[in-house]
Order: C-alpha cells, then sequence, then structure tokens
C-alpha cells in the first residue's frame, strides 16, 4: 500500500460522461431557443401586426347619451336657424325704417313749402282785401244817405275780388221783397241773403243767422271792415244778421216792411260781427 494513498486527493473528481453530455445538451437547447426566438422577432418586425377591435356593445346608458347628444345637436342647429332668421328680419326692419324715415322726411319738406306758399298767398289775399275795404269804404261815402231805403242805382260798382263779389251781389238785391223762409231771387230773408251772397265768393255758409253768427272770426264793432257779418242777438243765438258795407252801414234784408235795403248802425247797433274773408 502506497504510503499516499490515505491521503484524500486535492484534485476534483472527474466529471462523468453522461454528465457532460447533459449538459452539452442542455446548452444547445437553450442556444436553439434563443435563435428561434431572435428569428421569430426578425420576423415579427419585418411582417405588419393585424389585430381585431371588438366594438363595445352598446348598453342602455350609452344608447341614451347617443339620443340625448343627437338632441343638443338639432336644438342646436333650430336656435341657429331662428337667430338667423331674426337676424334677417332686423335688418328687414332697419331697412324699412330707413326708407320709411326718408319719405316722411320728404313728405315734411312738401308739407313745409306748401304751408309756405300757402302763407304767402293768404297774407296777399289779405293785403288785397284790405285795399278792397278802403276803396268800398270810400264809394260808400260817396253813395246814398244814411238811414234812408236805396235802390240799386244809387250802388257804385264796387272793387274786384272776393270782398267786392260779395258786396256787388249785396246792391245788386237793393230794393227785393223780404219774406221769412224764401231764397231769392227776387225775395229773402236775412241769412238767405247773406248766404247767397258769400257764395258769389266761394264761401259757403250756413243757411241760418244762428250758426253764420259763429261762422267766422270774431271782431270788434270798433275794428269793422267791410265784408264783416253783423248779427243782433247772441253768438250762436243771433236773430238777425246783414253784412258791413262801410262807413258805418250795413246792407240787410231788413223786415217785410222794408225789404232789402242799407241802413245806419248808429240807428240799430249790431250785438257782434264775425269777419269769414
Amino acid at each position: 500500500m502506497s504510503h499516499t494513498a490515505h491521503i484524500p486527493s486535492h484534485r476534483k473528481p472527474r466529471r462523468s460522461a453522461s454528465k457532460i453530455a447533459l449538459r452539452a445538451g442542455v446548452a444547445g437547447g437553450v442556444l436553439s431557443t434563443l435563435a428561434v426566438a431572435a428569428a421569430a422577432g426578425t420576423a415579427n418586425a419585418a411582417e405588419p401586426v393585424s389585430e381585431t377591435i371588438e366594438m363595445p356593445t352598446l348598453t342602455t346608458d350609452l344608447s341614451a347619451q347617443i339620443a340625448q347628444s343627437a338632441d343638443l345637436t338639432q336644438q342646436a342647429a333650430v336656435t341657429y336657424e331662428s337667430r338667423a332668421e331674426q337676424d334677417a328680419a332686423a335688418a328687414k326692419a332697419a331697412k324699412q325704417a330707413q326708407e320709411d324715415q326718408a319719405q316722411a322726411e320728404k313728405k315734411a319738406e312738401a308739407k313745409r313749402k306748401a304751408e309756405a306758399a300757402a302763407k304767402k298767398k293768404a297774407e296777399e289775399e289779405r293785403a288785397s282785401r284790405a285795399t278792397e275795404r278802403t276803396t268800398l269804404s270810400t264809394q260808400s261815402t260817396s253813395g246814398s244817405g244814411s238811414g234812408a231805403a236805396a235802390t240799386a242805382s244809387d250802388s257804385v260798382a264796387p272793387a274786384s275780388g272776393s270782398v267786392g263779389t260779395v258786396i256787388s251781389f249785396l246792391k245788386a238785391q237793393l230794393g227785393d221783397a223780404y219774406v221769412m223762409g224764401a231764397s231769392g231771387p227776387n225775395a229773402w230773408d236775412c241769412s238767405s241773403l247773406v248766404q247767397a251772397a258769400f257764395k258769389q265768393a266761394g264761401v259757403d255758409l250756413p243757411r241760418v243767422s244762428q250758426d253764420q253768427s259763429v261762422a267766422g272770426t270774431p271782431v270788434s264793432l270798433s275794428n269793422l271792415q267791410v265784408g264783416d257779418i253783423l248779427y243782433w242777438g247772441g253768438a250762436g243765438s243771433a236773430y238777425h244778421v246783414g253784412v258791413y258795407i262801410g262807413n258805418g252801414q250795413y246792407l240787410d234784408a231788413a223786415n217785410p216792411s222794408k225789404g232789402v235795403v242799407i241802413q245806419d248802425l248808429s240807428g240799430y247797433p249790431a250785438s257782434g260781427a264775425v269777419r269769414v274773408l
């Protein structure tokens, strides 16, 4: 027996061939698996991946939300359309208002011009009537005497114009009869004579003395002009009328005993007067 036989060997024990083969096989398998995985990864990287996405199933809540969203969209569309209609209506109204304003301004301008023309014409007519009255007063002074009944031959032809037309017609009736309710051509009562005289000048007077006494502008008896209507009694309740012809005289259809005459105001003062020309 060797003197070293009882000493354990410091060398590692040899592995058996079977174990070596097993380990080699495991290592090979691992390497093969890695190679296959690498190849598969390369293939997957080279080819697109197709996946199937499964759509969610509509639940009752989701259906309600979709319906509500549709309602809101429809309401928004209706609101937009309504607002558009309102904007269009407002624009149309504004345009119409501008046109109306322009038309109103044109009418107002035309009215101002018409009023100015009418005022000018009225002033010219007033000046003409003043001249006529002055002429008629002068002519009346040189005419028939006061207080006496006059005939048509006593009258002097008055100046032309509306007042002159009235006085000329009245004097043409001198000597006609007075008949209550008569209206010409040869018989009159007081108011029918006055009405007919002013009608010659284009003025339509009421038929009765009560209405004639308030038919014009009231004037003072101290400021009478030729052509003013005189009345006796109260304004609106007068019982007699005549026409002032100047120089303190008036012409009227007096009564059945006198007929149509010229008289002095001093002998039968009037209650009031109105002016229509």
